[in-house]
């Protein structure tokens, strides 16, 4: 396996890019977006998955990248959440 030169090349961050964007599109849901608080919430820990990724990455450190991918798979546990909630109010 080679060393990735740039945190766009790696396929958690990829992946965690169209997680963000799958996000953004189930928001628009008319129902759904009603609900600010519940939208913005989700669409912040879509985020910090994809942007703890990014930052652990370019910290340079594997003691510091191993922090915080363990930080963004929090953000996602709490996205999974989030979407519960949204599916029990069956905006999803």
């Amino acid at each position: 396996m080679s060393k990735k030169e740039r945190f766009e090349d790696m396929e958690a961050w990829q992946e965690a890019r169209a997680i963000v964007s799958k996000i953004y599109d189930l928001c628009k849901n008319d129902s759904f977006r009603k609900n600010f608080n519940l939208t913005n919430q989700i669409q912040r820990a879509a985020i910090s998955i994809i942007a703890n990724i990014a930052e652990g990455f370019g910290r340079r450190g594997n003691k510091e990248f191993a922090q915080f991918l363990f930080i963004a798979k929090a953000s996602a546990a709490e996205l999974q959440s989030h979407l519960y909630i949204a599916f029990n109010q069956k905006y999803i």
